[in-house]
């Protein structure tokens, strides 16, 4: 991956930020009380008329230390450096696909809306043995990332979940969040417990 040049750097730091948190703001971020989250994936493109069903625990929120961290992390080694501080980083929960453990999430903040607030996690891709051995392109997608906007009004509540995602930089030197395959599962039927 290449380095970012300096002129473009304050720009992509923003970015980076945006896609990471998409605010500075403080909201809730040292609540103690745990929270679960229940929703339902649709699949849409090519997984169309796929769904499953997702359990979010949340037992503490990332910190603004911990932003910082993966910004820095990205800047100083693209993708691959952001992964492996993301693997470092302590759990603040976990998500699992109904049926399974799951895993651990490692990146989790919140943030208010006008009509509610936004959660955003982003977490590491456990890589099964299958897709080790291939070691095909799928294996450089090894992040997971769930949007949630959570409105006051429950039914009108709605997020995205990127089931294998990596960062990037575009053409134009933005920072990117692709995801591989299907593209985004549609989150839908969103109940939360606090």
């Amino acid at each position: 991956m290449n380095k970012l040049s300096p002129s473009k750097l304050g720009k992509n730091l923003t970015l980076l930020s945006l896609l990471l948190v998409a605010s500075v703001a403080v909201f809730a971020q040292d609540k103690t009380k745990p929270e679960t989250i229940h929703a339902t994936a649709m699949g849409q493109l090519t997984a169309s008329g796929k769904t499953f069903s997702v359990t979010i625990n949340i037992a503490s929120y990332s910190t603004p230390t911990d932003q910082q961290t993966l910004i820095d992390a990205f800047n100083s080694g693209g993708h691959d450096a952001l992964v492996k501080a993301l693997s470092k980083m302590k759990s603040k929960g976990r998500v699992a696909i109904t049926g399974t453990l799951g895993y651990d999430i490692a990146y989790v903040r919140t943030f208010p809306t006008e009509n509610g607030r936004r959660v955003r996690l982003i977490t590491t891709r456990p890589i099964r043995f299958k897709e080790a051995y291939v070691n095909g392109r799928t294996t450089d997608y090894d992040l997971s990332a769930i949007e949630l906007n959570l409105s006051k009004e429950k039914k009108e509540s709605d997020g995205s979940l990127l089931v294998a995602a990596r960062f990037k930089t575009d053409r134009d030197k933005q920072i990117v969040l692709e995801s591989y395959g299907s593209g985004p599962w549609r989150m839908v039927n969103i109940v939360e417990w606090q």
